[in-house]
């Protein structure tokens, strides 16, 4: 029988502290327990303290994650609650992603301030996003638009945005509807021109291969369909290297015991790129993925994948 309160793992955003604190609910009315059984622990990670510098430039995905896999290795921690979108494709030695909330909106968000949408910005407008898939994205639809480094908590950027040093900016709508701000997008990027990130909307929990207890609590929230499509889209980073230092995206549907998944790769100035369009069992969520990286990788040969170093 539990005594002490289990211990959630999080930064210390507003974002990352709304996703704990769902998860925290979510298990509240799974397990009919109180709130005082779950302590909510913030810790600050690398990537929160270094806000100057590209992702790419200091570490990529790992800089978010490091501190609290520490933690849960060393039992400090019962386990950690995540956007899915910052996870290394490989995980620590003795440490698996064991379940996932419901999937939000995956689109992504404009925040226009002198255009409502990309594509009404005007020639030469300069765009803020930290994200190199947006990045590329953008430069694909808008070869003329001006696209900067641009990293921060949500109202950081929004704040830039108001104060003049960019047009426009991209978010997740996930996040901004997690936050209590869905009426912020002046557009909503419809997944078929611009395709999200791969486990985009997905928050997932990360806990310790072997913790039955632990496993056992968590599998009562866990769901299904997130897990296999992000696990889908996940195998797809991995065969393509899935670091922040690549123009990736991919998106997987689960429509009964069917999954669809559409996936593409860019080169960072958007000026060529590779896509794939795959279906099966969702039992070979994994493996699906897996082959939908390998064909893209083929198609588009050494050379292209050179551009991105």
């Amino acid at each position: 029988m539990q005594t002490k309160p289990f211990r959630i793992g999080t930064r210390g955003s507003p974002l990352a502290l709304a996703q704990a604190s769902e998860t925290r609910a979510r298990l509240m009315v799974a397990h009919g327990l109180p709130e005082e059984m779950f302590e909510i622990v913030v810790l600050s990670t690398k990537g929160d303290r270094i806000t100057d510098r590209a992702l790419s430039e200091i570490g990529g995905k790992g800089l978010f994650t490091e501190e609290l896999e520490d933690q849960l290795l060393s039992g400090d921690l019962d386990f950690a609650v995540h956007s899915s979108k910052d996870m290394p494709t490989k995980l620590p030695e003795g440490l698996f992603l064991s379940a996932y909330l419901p999937r939000e909106d995956v689109r992504d968000a404009v925040v226009g301030r002198t255009a409502p949408t990309l594509k009404d910005l005007p020639h030469g407008a300069t765009v803020g996003s930290s994200s190199l898939r947006r990045q590329a994205l953008i430069r694909r639809i808008r070869p003329d638009i001006n696209v900067i480094t641009f990293r921060g908590l949500v109202d950081t950027r929004l704040r830039k945005l108001a104060d003049g040093e960019v047009d426009a900016t991209l978010l997740a709508f996930a996040g901004l509807k997690r936050l209590g701000k869905p009426e912020i997008p002046t557009e909503l990027l419809d997944p078929s021109e611009f395709p999200p990130a791969p486990a985009q909307g997905a928050i997932c929990i990360e806990s310790r291969i072997g913790d039955t207890r632990v496993n056992d609590l968590l599998d009562a929230i866990n769901d299904r369909d997130t897990f296999d499509a992000v696990s889908c889209e996940r195998a797809f980073l991995g065969a393509l290297d899935g670091s922040c230092r690549t123009p990736i995206a991919g998106l997987a549907t689960v429509e009964g015991d069917a999954i669809r998944f559409a996936g593409m790769i860019l080169t960072p100035d958007g000026s060529r790129w590779h896509d794939v369009e795959i279906e099966g069992s969702r039992t070979e969520a994994a493996v699906l993925g897996a082959r939908a990286g390998g064909t893209v990788r083929s198609a588009a040969g050494s050379d292209f994948f050179d551009s991105w170093n």
